[in-house]
């Protein structure tokens, strides 16, 4: 099955936290699914997922979210990549980043986890860094709120006039990683916009 990819997008389960800069990875799942007609299902793995085709005839997609909390979602991801057969360089992990401009996405494999608390268990879990991430900038807070704060909040009135495209964006850059590749993606999806 080399040709399936699992794609997670992180975030925390329940209605709470649904809006919030924290689960914009499953606000993408969401939008890919969506873009397949397809709805998510219960997964033994502590997860929801679909699963689909990039396209007719091309690479299987697994896409999850997760129904635990984002500090311990390295046990599910590990659980569904056996369950699938994926290896490390196949689980495309997408999720919120601080340290990137919001209306930014930026990929990599591998690297530390910048304090990214679901980044760093699904390392642990999965034996490696060592795969690709669509990171979602997100900006960090304005003033003297608690980034730990800022990721739980919903996305700003102004933030949430462009959110649409930027959740858009991001799904188009998990189609054109798996497509086209790392480096294919990272040289589209970085260079700044007109």
């Amino acid at each position: 099955m080399a040709d399936t990819w699992l794609i997670v997008g992180l975030g925390n389960p329940g209605p709470r936290y649904e809006a919030t800069r924290h689960n914009v990875g499953q606000m993408v799942m969401d939008e890919l699914a969506a873009r397949r007609r397809e709805a998510f299902r219960a997964h033994k793995a502590n997860a929801r997922v679909v699963e689909t085709w990039l396209r007719p005839g091309a690479a299987k997609l697994v896409l999850a979210k997760l129904n635990c909390f984002m500090n311990v979602s390295g046990g599910p991801v590990a659980s569904l990549a056996r369950f699938y057969g994926v290896d490390a360089g196949r689980v495309v992990v997408v999720h919120d980043e601080l340290d990137i401009p919001y209306d930014t996405i930026k990929l990599k494999i591998g690297g530390g986890h910048g304090g990214h608390n679901g980044v760093r268990d699904i390392a642990k879990a999965l034996g490696t860094p060592d795969f690709p991430r669509v990171r979602v900038g997100i900006g960090r807070p304005v003033g003297r709120q608690d980034p730990a704060d800022w990721v739980l909040d919903p996305f700003g009135s102004v933030e949430r006039q462009t959110l649409p495209i930027l959740i858009s964006d991001a799904a188009d850059a998990v189609e054109f990683l798996v497509d086209e590749g790392i480096v294919a993606a990272q040289q589209r999806f970085h260079a700044p916009r007109a």
